[in-house]
Order: structure tokens, then sequence, then C-alpha cells
């Protein structure tokens, strides 16, 4: 399948939120509604606006087929080197299993890997098995044990 890829634009958040919202996770955590939570908004200027972030999707005969966050982290490890992080990752569920998925990683470390970064690191859930044994056939390793800690909401939410 032939995708194209480009960065995301305002006018893309009601499809990226509803791509979040369609599993089962993302069912409990995000809100897609019309109209759409002002705060999905706020999020995408700040992304749009910080040179380290970006939002990339691939589309497919013109419709958003998939998408991620790409993040470029400086860092005084590994000598002041840059890495890279991925996060929310969605392929439309009904194109799954295409080869999507992978295209739009491979697309990820061209991108990483031409800002200079020296590791392209991600996180997936883990009751997301599958996301798993994909990241790793994609030559991923879990080298790490990585923790989370939910913080209160910020007074006045």
């Amino acid at each position: 399948m032939s995708l194209r890829f480009r960065e995301a634009r305002r006018d893309d958040v009601p499809r990226l939120v509803e791509m979040l919202a369609d599993d089962e996770l993302g069912a409990q955590r995000e809100r897609f509604e019309n109209p759409l939570p002002d705060s999905y908004y706020e999020a995408f200027a700040t992304i749009e606006t910080d040179p380290n972030n970006e939002i990339v999707i691939a589309e497919s005969e013109g419709a958003i087929a998939s998408f991620l966050q790409l993040t470029y982290i400086p860092n005084l490890t590994h000598q002041g080197s840059w890495r890279a992080m991925v996060e929310g990752v969605r392929v439309d569920s009904a194109q799954r299993g295409a080869g999507i998925g992978q295209q739009l990683i491979q697309e990820a470390i061209r991108r990483a890997t031409e800002r200079g970064a020296h590791l392209i690191q991600l996180t997936t859930d883990k009751t997301r098995q599958e996301a798993l044994r994909f990241y790793e056939s994609q030559g991923f390793q879990s080298t790490h044990e990585g923790l989370k800690l939910r913080l209160p909401p910020s007074p006045g939410e």
C-alpha cells in the first residue's frame, strides 16, 4: 500500500481523536464528541509550535490511515545526544494488518535519524500484547522497565 506522509494540521484533530478513542483503552480516556473539548486543540497548538514535536500522518488515497507523535528530547546522557520518543501510535481499525503501521514506524525512524537522534524509544501498555509483538518485529527491544505516576489534576481543572 502506498502512503504519503505529512505533518498534521489543525483540521485533522477530530479524526485523530476519533482514532485515539477507537480501542478499548482509548475509549476509557478520550472524549470524542462534537464539538471536541478545547483541550485537544490547545494541545495541538502547543505541539504544532514546538520544533521538537511533530504529529506524523500517513495518508492512503487522501484519508488518514495512521499517525503518531514524535518528540525529540535533548539529553546530557550519551554525550549530549538526542533521542526520539514515539507516542500515540494509531492505525485506522479497518486497515490494520495491511502494513501501514510498519511503514509509519519506518518513517518515524527515518525522521529521527535525519534529526540526529541516537535512539528512538516508545512505550506500550502491558495489556497490548499484539502491539508489543509488532514493535519487537520492527527491531525495538525491551531493555528497560518503565514506570508511570498519575498526578492529581491541576487546580482549576
